[in-house]
């Protein structure tokens, strides 16, 4: 029981452990790399779980799905995504909550969603009825989507509009004067290699738009037209692909072609150029509420009282926290502080208890357990912290009552120094003190 215990801790906080799968396991481990490959140019039917390591009902899952892939081994491809490492397979296929069960049938780019029980023998009775319908539609002759990636010209699963048509005319103002991210594919229509490309560049650019925000553009330049643009940029061969970047000189995109692989870059580069995550000091119950449930972790400062450190301390724990959010900004995790003594159901809760400030947790409100830091209140001490966490290691607790705690609503702090109360002044004039002094008491 104890090793099970430590084991389902140390996973328990966020995507610190590593896959459920292993190369002995009849499950297919996928990632952008063999998603194309291995799922999207084959013509077997695929059971694909999406899965995240935090998530219990995922761990609780991982034995059924093993036994599944034993089952089918030869009949049914079974496989696994870690969504919360591969966000941009997670998001391209519409994946909100895990572990979320897909069925890759005849088209590839319309996978059904699995409805059923989550126990082995319901899983294996389910893939069957969906291969018994492949097989029916094969000898009805209706074929499904499978041959769309090894053709040009084919449907993507997106939008073309969503590519942005670039000009001679229209470059400089969209791509050079944007603040935004910008992948640029310099093609020739006569490219057999582009004509290949064109489906994924369009099925990225639209899985893009939405994850991004439209914060990061996927364009397209007609090379064989748009000569100058192409002259400009040294392009010699088709297709190829540029990132541009505000105030920096474009670089070449190294990444794959495949459309896991073009929106995993994109969505780095977004995380790289957007600015740190806000830091929130507590107000109300909204403010953690929303915060913590909205992100996977939510980091938590309780810092000592205005008249201990003035605004000047104050500004200091802060600019710390504000490096650690930029250093740790492509985690996507929430940052909250508080003063020590306003929320004290917070404070009991993870156990800070009212000393050794400023204190720090992390708390991962699905699983409602929490850390602490047990390091200096530095930028050293909390790199650690958060490093360690994020490879799984580090102790963990559950949140006091198993539930976020109640949080008071309080001002916000006015960025100035305190003030001690003013102590209020007594008049001893009207007080008659004689009567009692003199006087024994029998």
């Amino acid at each position: 029981m104890g090793p099970l215990l430590l084991g389902v801790f140390g996973c328990s906080l966020i995507l610190a452990c590593q896959g459920f799968y292993s190369a002995s396991d009849d499950v297919v481990e996928l990632n952008p790399s063999n998603f194309n490959r291995e799922v999207l140019q084959s013509d077997s039917l695929w059971l694909i779980e999406f899965y995240a390591p935090w998530c219990g009902h995922c761990q609780s899952l991982t034995a059924d799905w093993k036994k599944t892939a034993t089952a089918l081994k030869g009949i049914v491809k079974v496989g696994a995504v870690d969504a919360d490492q591969h966000k941009s397979l997670g998001g391209q296929y519409g994946v909100k909550g895990f572990p979320t069960i897909k069925i890759f049938g005849a088209n590839k780019n319309k996978p059904d969603d699995y409805q059923g029980a989550r126990s082995s023998q319901a899983i294996v009775d389910g893939a069957l009825n969906a291969l018994r319908s492949l097989v029916k539609d094969r000898m009805s002759g209706r074929s499904g989507g499978s041959d769309y990636n090894r053709q040009s010209g084919g449907g993507g699963g997106g939008s073309k509009k969503d590519v942005v048509e670039l000009t001679d005319d229209n470059f400089d103002r969209l791509v050079l004067g944007s603040d935004d991210v910008w992948l640029v594919e310099f093609f020739a229509p006569w490219c057999g290699h582009c004509k290949n490309l064109e489906p994924e560049w369009t099925a990225a650019a639209s899985a893009v738009k939405e994850q991004t925000k439209d914060k990061v553009h996927l364009g397209a330049v007609d090379a064989t037209v748009h000569q100058g643009l192409a002259s400009r940029y040294g392009i010699r061969g088709f297709p190829t692909i540029k990132i541009f970047k505000k105030g920096e000189e474009p670089e070449d995109y190294q990444g794959g072609r495949t459309r896991s692989d073009i929106i995993a870059q994109a969505l780095d580069l977004f995380s790289e150029n957007a600015p740190p995550p806000a830091i929130y000091e507590i107000l109300n119950e909204d403010v953690l509420k929303k915060t913590c449930e909205e992100y996977q972790l939510c980091v938590i400062a309780v810092l000592p009282h205005i008249l201990d450190t003035g605004a000047a301390g104050r500004n200091g724990y802060l600019e710390v926290m504000m490096k650690m959010a930029e250093k740790y900004k492509k985690k996507m995790w929430g940052w909250l502080w508080t003063e020590a003594g306003a929320q004290m159901d917070l404070e009991a809760s993870l156990g800070i208890g009212g000393f050794g400030y400023p204190a720090m947790a992390a708390i991962n409100a699905r699983k409602m357990k929490f850390a602490l830091l047990k390091g200096s209140f530095s930028e050293t001490g909390i790199h650690e912290f958060l490093r360690d966490l994020s490879v799984g290691r580090g102790s963990t607790a559950t949140v006091g009552g198993g539930a976020l705690p109640k949080i008071n609503s309080v001002e916000p702090w006015d960025g100035k120094d305190g003030e001690l109360p003013v102590e209020e002044d007594y008049d001893l004039s009207d007080i008659d003190l004689d009567d009692d002094f003199g006087k024994e008491e029998l």
